[in-house]
């Protein structure tokens, strides 16, 4: 019915379809065209999800007697051993939709593009038409502030356990395939399995019930908690129902807390309870957008994490590790306006805080400004180089048939590359690169006449880095069981710890370095956690107090880092790096207050460390001239700098020349003079978008 519409209408027209719409029927290898108008638009929404399709990957398909390929689509490695398969080389939705309207303009929206290795909006999509951000939403009260809270879920292993772990879980993956061993360890060892020990859940629930609670009589609301997988989401739950047994309810209709993920009738018995049907889901999204249901808190893994809005969710517990878009994603579920809420909250037990920052950089306040798109022309160049490199390493292997019988040459392929010094790592690495430049090119006509070819090398590249898995010990749940038994032995959770809260502190914007704080901490029982507190507050607070002023981050990051070394390296003792980790903050706090003692503003105080950087500097002119100089250099450099200023050479060189000329009008000392210039305007590059 699509096809029909799409091809029999000569103009006009809106029509809505789903991309997996465009999928080829059974005995075709690449969609129809459709149409070729050229006044056709396709308007994707959420174009962060699936929109990235375009690279072929080689798949061998059953062929029947009869000698047609039957739509047994299967790995590689999956190929049965007499049975008569042929090389398919497959791509995705989004290149189907450009099959079928080749010459259709393609418009995007998204709240959170996507700039990673293999997915890249902008250069699927062109750059930003129209930029209307979190910060811009929030000013205009479209949205409300979204606040955070560190509440990190502290663990630690019992020391006399710590010999026996590894081999335990060594012992656990004998006879597994090389890449499956450190996925064992890696994921669940020492991560999930850790996280989802059960004396940390039985941590986090016990703070999140007090947290709730103690929110909810200042501002009522819902909650949502969003778990590593979906087994830690029936842990936590069950932890949370044996404190509050009157949230617990069998019946979907009634009580306050529930789990929505995704199942079968087929999962473990531990998850059934909690797996519902379409029907039954959809009546829990009514409940739980409804502010007069009881239904007060959702426990999730994935679902309801994007495109979902409940405007009464005021707080959002998060316990998985997250980044990106799904971060900003995930927070938006509290930053909804409704009624008097103040805020959201974004309470967190695993630690995303430098996530987050990272996050709010590239998704808020850059107006369109932000990294720049890769040149596709760019990218093609690249990728032609590597693609070359790798024929070359295949050089005297004839692979001449790869598009009909790509299958059949991969082993030899591999073969011929384990022949060569430092083969495997040098076609994985160069393979690696290729794949990561046709991502960003893939929709220029010049790399589509290479993509086969492309996945033939990627599939050589699977073969050389994986192993086939012929046989597995155990089921993958039994091995699970086994390493969640083996961790959850060795695991004790130590409480909860607000990091303000752990030495005092009532709010996170009171002074965290006055005296009595600093007295409160060196007197802590608990001397590791006074280190790291002191050097997570310290490290905060050097990059929010001092941003944007190249020399005192510089001083204070370097002071920090060789201090910690020095404790790392047990140079020192803990109760020595907490004296002078004390000892640093005193001189933070002295520095980050030197404005107001000096009389100048916070970018007069950050070019008038650029100039007394220079020793002669201080000992030759008076704090009266270096501020003169600063107040000058500040009020000139603030009306000459432009958008782009600093990748115009010709403007940097007037404005070297207007620093200069400031520098030796107040006599400053020629022996540092072009260091403080350098300096000077490497201080207002850090300040020029702002200011520009």
């Amino acid at each position: 019915d699509l096809r029909a519409k799409l091809g029999n209408r000569p103009s006009g027209g809106i029509v809505f379809a789903t991309i997996q719409k465009f999928m080829p029927g059974e005995d075709e290898d690449t969609f129809p065209v459709l149409s070729d108008r050229h006044n056709i638009v396709v308007i994707a929404d959420e174009a962060h999800r699936t929109q990235y399709g375009f690279e072929a990957k080689l798949k061998n398909v059953r062929v029947t007697k009869a000698g047609a390929a039957a739509n047994d689509a299967r790995a590689l490695q999956a190929a049965e051993p007499g049975v008569e398969y042929e090389a398919r080389y497959q791509v995705g939705y989004a290149q189907h939709l450009r099959d079928a309207l080749p010459n259709a303009t393609f418009v995007a929206f998204t709240g959170t593009p996507v700039s990673s290795e293999d997915r890249d909006t902008r250069a699927v999509f062109g750059d930003y038409i129209h930029v209307y951000d979190m910060q811009q939403a929030k000013e205009d009260g479209a949205t409300v502030a979204i606040y955070f809270e560190s509440r990190l879920a502290k663990l630690s292993l019992k020391e006399e356990e710590l010999p026996h772990l590894d081999e335990e879980v060594d012992e656990l993956a004998e006879d597994e395939e090389e890449s499956q061993q450190a996925k064992l360890k890696s994921r669940w060892a020492a991560l999930e399995k850790v996280v989802g020990a059960e004396p940390r859940i039985a941590a986090v629930a016990a703070d999140l019930v007090a947290h709730f609670e103690e929110r909810n009589k200042a501002q009522t609301g819902k909650a949502m908690v969003v778990a590593m997988s979906r087994d830690i989401c029936v842990h936590l739950y069950n932890e949370i129902v044996k404190l509050r047994p009157d949230w617990h309810d069998a019946d979907p209709e009634k009580g306050a807390i529930k789990i929505v993920m995704t199942g079968s009738a087929s999962d473990k018995a531990l998850l059934r309870p909690h797996i519902y049907s379409s029907q039954v889901k959809k009546r829990l999204e009514k409940r739980f957008k409804d502010p007069q249901d009881d239904l007060r808190i959702v426990i999730v893994r994935d679902m309801w994490l994007t495109g979902f809005d409940a405007p009464c969710v005021h707080t959002l517990y998060v316990d998985k590790p997250m980044k990106g878009h799904n971060l900003m994603q995930a927070i938006a579920r509290v930053n909804r306006v409704f009624k008097d809420k103040q805020g959201g909250l974004v309470v967190d037990y695993i630690g995303i805080a430098n996530e987050l920052k990272s996050a709010l950089k590239e998704y808020t306040a850059s107006q369109g400004r932000g990294r720049p798109t890769v040149d596709a022309a760019e990218a093609y160049s690249i990728l032609a180089e590597k693609l070359d490199i790798l024929r070359g390493m295949l050089h005297g292997f004839d692979y001449s048939d790869f598009l009909t019988a790509g299958h059949k040459r991969l082993a030899g392929a591999a073969n011929h590359v384990l022949g060569q010094k430092d083969g495997k790592q040098r076609f994985a690495d160069t393979a690696l690169a290729m794949s990561k430049a046709f991502t960003l090119c893939c929709t220029l006509d010049e790399a589509k006449a290479v993509r086969e070819e492309v996945a033939f090398m990627q599939a050589v590249k699977v073969i050389l880095t994986k192993r086939d898995i012929s046989q597995k010990k155990r089921t993958d749940e039994e091995r699970e069981l086994a390493i969640r038994q083996i961790i959850g032995s060795a695991v004790v959770s130590e409480d909860v710890v607000d990091v303000f809260e752990a030495v005092g502190l009532d709010k996170p914007n009171i002074g965290i370095l006055d005296d009595d704080f600093l007295a409160e901490v060196r007197n802590l029982p608990e001397k590791n956690l006074a280190v790291e507190l002191l050097e997570r507050l310290l490290e905060g607070e050097i990059k929010t107090r001092f941003a944007g002023n190249l020399v005192q981050v510089k001083k204070f990051s370097e002071m920090l880092s060789n201090v910690v070394k020095r404790y790392q390296n047990r140079a020192i003792e803990t109760a020595q790096v907490i004296e002078e980790l004390i000892d640093m903050a005193k001189k933070f706090h002295a520095a980050a207050n030197r404005g107001d003692e000096l009389g100048l503003n916070e970018d007069e105080i950050r070019f008038y460390d650029a100039l007394a950087n220079n020793e002669s500097a201080v000992r030759e002119l008076n704090d009266e001239t270096l501020k003169k100089i600063a107040h000058e250099l500040t009020e000139n450099l603030r009306q000459n700098l432009t958008v782009d200023w600093s990748v115009k050479e010709s403007v940097r060189a007037k404005l070297r020349i207007m620093v200069r000329r400031i520098l030796r009008k107040y006599k400053y000392p020629p022996d540092q003079q072009e260091e403080a210039i350098q300096l000077v305007l490497q201080q207002a590059e850090a300040l020029g978008e702002a200011w520009a």
